[in-house]
This record gives structure tokens, C-alpha cells and sequence, in this order.
């Protein structure tokens, strides 16, 4: 790294010119071509556009053309639409009465300086349409044009008047694509507005004839559409809408909707995370923080959740003008938005019950499909797969050959007999008003198969009762009515004195929780209380979890989070363990505890406690519709 010269000669403080001043806030304004996209995106929002398009050629470098059917520019006010600081968003008398995306006046002049600009536009009401060029800054005199309505700004040779720029460009395909999720994030914001995004490289883009160059690839389209639901569903994908939840949860002047996605459905990075001010899009750590504190008990580390999410309140009550790309916001009372988002968010989620995303139906039902199934291309009809193929037509092993004589006990869809003698002999019907449906079988002493009315469900049966444990420990911590057991023998666990200070130090919370401890000289601790939800741990085992969790967190992190983590890990220690057979009635009472519970759906780390898997489709794999 090159040090700084110390010695530099002082020089005269000198006023720069109006060309250095727009390049030097382009600079702040436009780092990128999607950067150019947003600004001029949203100027079309605020004229009142309802159909805007975007051409892009080599990922936005050699062309962005923006057209809108907006209110328009008339032809006196076009020279001054490239001066800096000019605009008719707002009158500079109130900086936080701000109701439009733009307000600083410096999108334009700021291209204008840093490439090619053409600007056409034809006000309402106005004979004919005007346009004017910019070129590195240099204005071109006002010109009539052709144009039915509205406003086009095309922007070409993006930083060719600072080609130090270009070198910080990334490759056409990652500049495209970040065009790409520019535009989907605005046309969230704007259901009722069409977009539509087309790549034109490799066409005439030279621009003599004004073309631009045909109608290239579409590679966005929305309708305009009053559901916001349905914008969704096209630009996200039928999956997350089907496996999101609505929120609308208003709380002192400040409003919180869109939707939220089950736990099941999260990402394994954090990009289906949309948030908007006022309608104006933002990425603020704040309020990715608050959103992640929301699922903080619902997902490990290393997964995301997927929301949309829009917040409404009074413009005087956040200020927008603390970025110089408008992407983060300030709240006179953040207190208020966390909790809001919080809260809210917790709140749909308990709401949604047992519920888990679809998604984790069709991974199951992908695994369950053989290579050879999904390679045929052609099958002739009423003929199955086997009968097209008889050499091939596998062979039962001689074990199995009896099969049918053997399996007696399951006739009847019979859960199998076990050590206790009992069995559940449900009716059909039974399972029809039962969400989890009835156990029938036990799956190596791990997987509840129970049936329903519309197929079957496959439990994990150690994740479902953790998540279970887990509720009443908190429900327990909540009413602050811990029940827990003395140890007939306390129990001693020799533990480094690291270790021993962080769990010394939440030995209070623990005590809430149910489980007492206290010090036993050196760096030993001595258990003499449990939780009753854990029957008989393990608690050597259980205070090393403990210190391992308190660990991994370090001290960066809450307190809260921490108890949270550590009530999770005392969930794992007290749940059904996998290998562990379970009667009929232990089955049954545990499916119908799920259906009873909030947030069943998911263990502690975001995984699936179960699979439903529909009738239709397990007839599919088979081959039967």
C-alpha cells in the first residue's frame, strides 16, 4: 500500500467546474449501470407512469433506454431537468416531508456527465415532443421530436467521459442481472404499473437512426395488476406465495405488511429479503436485524428467511436523505419498527400452527422417483413401465416372496402390534378431521407414518417432539412458572473455567428455566435441579451442550439470544430420541400435540418435522394416473 505524501505544496482553494461537480456526484449516484436504471426507473414512477420498459445492451455499459407513459417534461424545463439540485419533487422548504422516490435533482445532470444522455419528452397537453442531448456534460440546444406521450431517456457509453470507472465494472452477465433485480424490486413496489426489461446486445445499438436496436430478449415482464399477491407470484415464483403468509399488523401510526414465508421455506442466502419504506426499496441492517431476530428460534445459522415486507408511516418519521443511493433509511423510533416487525412476524408464524412449506412434499417426492422413471421419454398408453420392458422386470428376493402372507398384522391399515399388546385399529374415517392424520407404522424406530384424508405424513419423530419440548420450556419461561425435579443425587460435571464462568453467568436464567445449578470449587459444577419436561438427562451431557453453546454464540450476542439457544439445546436433551420405539397411543398423542402447538411444523433449526405427501401424487409415482 502506498503511503501518503506528506510534502505535497499547498494550492489555492479553487471553485471546480459545473462538469467536475456532476462527475464527482455521479460518482456517488452511479457506481454501476443498474445504479443509472434505479434512478431513471424511478423517475418514471413519480411522473405517474403506468407502463414502463428498459432496453439494456452489454449489461447496461453501451445502452439503458427507459421508456414511460408518464405526465412528461415540457420543452422549456428540459435544460433545466439537467441542471443540478433541480427538481419539481419537492420546494426545499421541508427535507422530511419527502412522499416521492427522488427529491435531490441529481440523477440526470450526474449521467449526463459520465455518458451519452438523450432526454425526449412530450407534456400533457403539449403540440408536439422536445429533446435535448448531454455529452460529458455539454448540453445540446432544445430540438423537437417525435414521441406520442410521456418520457424516454437514453443513456449510451455509460463512464466513457471517466474511463477509470469502467476498469471497476463487473462481466455483462453480473451487471445484467443486478439490472435485473433492480427492476424487480420496483415493480414490487407498483403492482398497478407494468414493467418490462429487454437485453439488446449483439443488435444495432449505434443509435444513428434512434432504433436502438429491435426488440432483443425479454427477460422481465409484469402486468399490471391491482393484487399484489399475483405480482408476486410473477416475480418470486408460485412457491413462495404458496408458502408465505400475509402480514398486516398496524401499531401507533406504523403499519407492517406483505408476507413472510414459513420457516420450512428458507434460503441458504439472504437474497428473497425485500424491504420497503414508504414504498421505496431499502436494504437497512436495521431492519434485515430485526427480521432475522424474528426467526431467530425457527432456523440455524446458516439459513434465511424469504419475506416481503412494507412498512407505512409518516413521512416525517423517517428520513430518507441519509444515502447517497437512498438505500437506507433513519427512524425517528426504531424501538418501535423492531418491535413491530418482531412481533408481528412472530405472530404469523404461531399463527400458522403445524403448518410447513410444500416445497419439502416435492424434494420428497423428487427422491422418490427413480433415474429410470424420469429418463423415459415415452410410454405407450394403458401400458405401465415394467410391462414395456419384461426381460428387464426385477425379481423379488426369496425373502420376500411371502410377503403378502406375512403381513397379516398390517391387513385392516393396522398400526404393528408392539411389546404392550396394543394396536390402533382406526376407521378411516377417523383421520378425516385429524390434520396429521392417524399412526399407522413406525418406521426404524424413528418415522411416525400416519394416514389422512388426502394421503399420508411422514414425522421425524426427535425433531417434531424437540420443537415440542422446546415451546413448553418457553411457554414455562414465559409464565414464569418453571417446573422442575430435585436430583436425588446431584450431579457433578468438571468443566474448563471458561467454560464454567459463561454458564455461572446465566446460572439465574437457568434457575428460570428449571435447571439449578451452583458452583463446586475448581472449575466443577453441580447440577442438583432439572427441568421436568427433561425426564432423566444426561446432565453431564446437557452442561456441556450448554457451555459449548454459550461458546459458539461468544459475547457479541444478547442475552436473550442466548437463553434462547441454550433452551433449544435443553429441548434436544429432553426429546424422544431417535431408535426409540413408540407404542400406538405415544404416537397418536404426539401428532395431535403438533396439531396443537404453534411453529410444530419446524424443529429448532428450521428443518421439517414432517412430510405430507398427497394421494395423487404417491399414485404418480407408480404410476397409476
Amino acid at each position: 500500500m502506498n503511503a501518503p505524501d506528506h510534502n505535497i505544496k499547498r494550492a489555492p482553494i479553487r471553485q471546480l467546474g459545473t462538469t467536475a461537480i456532476n462527475r464527482i456526484a455521479a460518482g456517488e449516484v452511479v457506481e454501476r449501470p443498474a445504479a443509472a436504471v434505479k434512478e431513471l426507473v424511478e423517475n418514471a414512477l413519480d411522473a405517474g407512469a403506468r407502463r414502463i420498459s428498459v432496453d439494456i445492451a452489454d449489461g447496461g455499459a453501451t445502452l439503458i433506454r427507459v421508456t414511460d407513459d408518464g405526465h412528461g417534461i415540457p420543452a422549456d424545463e428540459l435544460p433545466l431537468a439537467l441542471s443540478r439540485h433541480a427538481t419539481s419533487k419537492i420546494d426545499g422548504s421541508d427535507l422530511l416531508n419527502i412522499q416521492s422516490f427522488g427529491f435531490r435533482g441529481e440523477a440526470l445532470p450526474s449521467l449526463g456527465a459520465v455518458g451519452r444522455l438523450t432526454l425526449t419528452s412530450r407534456a400533457v397537453g403539449a403540440a408536439e415532443a422536445a429533446q435535448i442531448r448531454a455529452e460529458g456534460g455539454e448540453l445540446s440546444a432544445v430540438a423537437p421530436a417525435a414521441l406520442a406521450r410521456g418520457t424516454v431517456v437514453e443513456l449510451r457509453d455509460l463512464f466513457y467521459a471517466t474511463p477509470a470507472r469502467l476498469k471497476f465494472m463487473r462481466s455483462t452477465r453480473a451487471e445484467a442481472q443486478a439490472v435485473h433485480d433492480v427492476l424487480r424490486r420496483l415493480a414490487m413496489t407498483a403492482p398497478e404499473v407494468a414493467f418490462s426489461l429487454r437485453d439488446v446486445s449483439g443488435r444495432d445499438v449505434s443509435g444513428r437512426d434512434g432504433s436502438g436496436g429491435g426488440a432483443g430478449r425479454l427477460v422481465l415482464r409484469a402486468d399490471a395488476t391491482q393484487d399484489l399477491a399475483q405480482r408476486l407470484r410473477g416475480i418470486l415464483g408460485a412457491e413462495f406465495i404458496d408458502n408465505a403468509l400475509e402480514i398486516n399488523a398496524p401499531r401507533d401510526g406504523v403499519t407492517l405488511s406483505g408476507y413472510a414465508a414459513l420457516p420450512t421455506y428458507s434460503r441458504g442466502a439472504a437474497v428473497a429479503q425485500f424491504f420497503f419504506v414508504n414504498n421505496r426499496p431499502v436494504r437497512d441492517k436495521q431492519l434485515l436485524g430485526a427480521l432475522r431476530g424474528a426467526y431467530a428460534d425457527m432456523l440455524s445459522r446458516d439459513r434465511h428467511p424469504a419475506a416481503v415486507l412494507f412498512l407505512s408511516l409518516p413521512p416525517e418519521r423517517v428520513d430518507v436523505n441519509v444515502h447517497p443511493a437512498k438505500s437506507e433509511v433513519r427512524f425517528r423510533e426504531p424501538a418501535l419498527v423492531r418491535g413491530l416487525i418482531v412481533s408481528a412476524l412472530q405472530h404469523a408464524l404461531a399463527g400458522a400452527g403445524h403448518r410447513a412449506a410444500s416445497t419439502v412434499a416435492h424434494v420428497a417426492l423428487g427422491a422418490f422417483r427413480s433415474e429410470a422413471q424420469s429418463q423415459q421419454p415415452s410410454q405407450q398408453p394403458g401400458l405401465s413401465y415394467w410391462s414395456q420392458r419384461p426381460l428387464e422386470r426385477p425379481q423379488l428376493p426369496p425373502r420376500l416372496q411371502g410377503f403378502a402372507e406375512d403381513a397379516a398384522g398390517w391387513a385392516g391399515g393396522r398400526v404393528e402390534m408392539f411389546d404392550d399388546g396394543n394396536a390402533h385399529d382406526a376407521q378411516p374415517d377417523e383421520a378425516a378431521n385429524l390434520p396429521l392424520g392417524v399412526a399407522r407404522a413406525q418406521l426404524h424406530e424413528n418415522y411416525i407414518v400416519a394416514q389422512t384424508a388426502r394421503g399420508m405424513v411422514l414425522v421425524d419423530q426427535h425433531a417434531a417432539h424437540e420443537r415440542l419440548v422446546y415451546e413448553r420450556l418457553k411457554a414455562r419461561r414465559a409464565e414464569n412458572a418453571p417446573r422442575s425435579q430435585a436430583l436425588l443425587i446431584p450431579v457433578i460435571v468438571e468443566l474448563s473455567a471458561a467454560d464454567q464462568a459463561r454458564i455461572l453467568d446465566i446460572a439465574d436464567d437457568l434457575a428460570a428455566l428449571g435447571l439449578v445449578i451452583e458452583p463446586f470449587g475448581g472449575a466443577a459444577i453441580c447440577v442438583r435441579e432439572t427441568p421436568a419436561e427433561l425426564g432423566t438427562p444426561d446432565c453431564d451431557a446437557l452442561i456441556r451442550d450448554i457451555a459449548d453453546q454459550l461458546a459458539d454464540l461468544g459475547s457479541s450476542t444478547t442475552l436473550a439470544a442466548r437463553i434462547d439457544a441454550v433452551l433449544s439445546r435443553i429441548a434436544c436433551h429432553g426429546s424422544i430420541r431417535a431408535g426409540r420405539r413408540m407404542s400406538a397411543a405415544e404416537m397418536n398423542a404426539l401428532l395431535r400435540e403438533m396439531e396443537a402447538t404453534p411453529k410444530s411444523g419446524q424443529c429448532n433449526h428450521g428443518r421439517p418435522t414432517y412430510i405430507e405427501l398427497n394421494l395423487a401424487d404417491i399414485e404418480r409415482l407408480f404410476g397409476r394416473t
